[in-house]
């Protein structure tokens, strides 16, 4: 089963109200209460039933809302830390990119789009590349065996307690609250 991470180190870090913070926390929570609950219900139905169809079905939309909250908190720092210079995530971006600052405009574009979802920072280890890309709703639009390198939530509970409808400014805290030392160890 699945445990449900403490991100309580995350508090008053700034641009991020604690009732933010802890409502956020607890939204995490209920995804992993979830996708265990499905784990045990599997056990108990059958094959081939409506039931069995839909709750497979639902279990991408819990488990991925779930890890994406994980990745999410795990790639925020109180105070962020910087990219290291040099280092290969940079190295990569800057080739894809041609600048941090290209990279980090397209970034930001993204996460200013209308609608919900995620922002993400994705690797492919096949072509060695990486890209930007749009989540939509946890279980739609992510890159088949891209690994997720920089998440950023922008559903509404991400920042509505705190920015109302001024998203743009709720991105501004998460860039300056980016740990880029835990992104640099998810490039593979």
């Amino acid at each position: 089963m699945y445990e449900q991470k403490d991100f309580a180190h995350l508090l008053s870090t700034p641009g991020f109200s604690d009732a933010l913070l802890t409502n956020h926390f607890t939204l995490y929570q209920g995804y992993v209460k979830n996708t265990n609950a499905l784990i045990e219900k599997f056990k108990t139905l059958e094959i081939g039933t409506p039931e069995y169809a839909e709750l497979h079905r639902r279990f991408g939309w819990e488990w991925n809302g779930m890890r994406l909250h994980e990745l999410y908190f795990e790639n925020m720092k109180n105070g962020g830390v910087a990219l290291t210079a040099g280092s290969e995530l940079q190295k990569v971006i800057e080739y894809v990119w041609g600048s941090f600052e290209n990279w980090q405009k397209e970034f930001i574009g993204i996460g200013t789009m209308r609608g919900i979802g995620w922002v993400v920072l994705a690797y492919d280890p096949v072509k060695k590349m990486v890209f930007n890309t749009w989540v939509n709703e946890h279980n739609e639009g992510n890159l088949a065996g891209a690994v997720p390198v920089l998440v950023m939530d922008v559903f509404e509970h991400a920042f509505m307690v705190d920015y109302g409808l001024k998203r743009a400014d709720y991105i501004t805290a998460f860039m300056n609250a980016i740990d880029w030392s835990v992104a640099e160890k998810r490039l593979v």
